[in-house]
């Protein structure tokens, strides 16, 4: 009886030593970031394999990477994910279209002419109404800048086709059966309807 206590005894106490896992943030020591992780300035240009150094996923994936700083830990963390989702949808829908505008003026009289030349150049870089349904988050991390605000680094990566969690179900897909299945309910509801009012017609009393 005393070594069955014992041993009740020491899984309790173990029990409540167990913690929890913390993430440790670390501070920079100067004016500006002179240290960022690798992964941040890996080349994201293109598709790749999902997989990373620390895990191994078969398929094609788009990655994208994104930084911001706040005040605000989970403000810094999602400034730093919109960064990073624009990044896929850019790789994903984006058009470069480029302006450019041509001023020749001359100035004075005669041989005293002086021919004045301005020109001006507009690079727009447009993403519109893309789509980037099914993106996970690969990599995180943050750090504590010199005045106390949290910079954050956010990796996330898009899979293609069915290896993306979405690539079943969309958003219109859902929208579009829905309104078909209302559609259709309407439809056996005035037929219904109208039998009833025919056959109330032909009763004999």
């Amino acid at each position: 009886m005393k070594n069955i206590m014992i041993v009740a005894m020491a899984l309790t106490i173990g029990a409540c030593t167990t913690t929890n896992p913390m993430y440790t943030i670390q501070s920079e020591s100067g004016d500006y970031a002179t240290q960022v992780p690798a992964w941040f300035m890996a080349d994201y240009t293109g598709m790749k394999m999902c997989g990373t150094e620390k895990e191994t996923q078969e398929g094609m994936c788009i990655f994208g990477a994104g930084t911001s700083v706040s005040p605000d830990l989970n403000l810094a963390i999602e400034k730093a994910k919109m960064i990073a989702k624009s990044e896929l949808a850019d790789m994903i829908k984006g058009t470069m279209n480029k302006q450019s505008k041509q001023y020749i003026s001359e100035v004075g009289k005669n041989n005293g002419k002086t021919v004045m030349t301005e020109v001006e150049t507009a690079l727009v870089n447009s993403i519109e109404d893309t789509p980037v349904r099914g993106y996970e988050t690969f990599r995180q991390e943050v750090t504590i800048t010199k005045d106390g605000s949290y910079r954050a680094y956010v990796g996330l990566r898009l899979p293609m086709g069915e290896l993306n969690k979405m690539y079943n179900f969309t958003i219109e897909q859902a929208v579009d059966a829905y309104q078909n299945k209302s559609s259709r309910a309407g439809d056996v509801w005035e037929d219904m309807v109208s039998v009833e009012e025919k056959n109330e017609g032909n009763n004999i009393q």
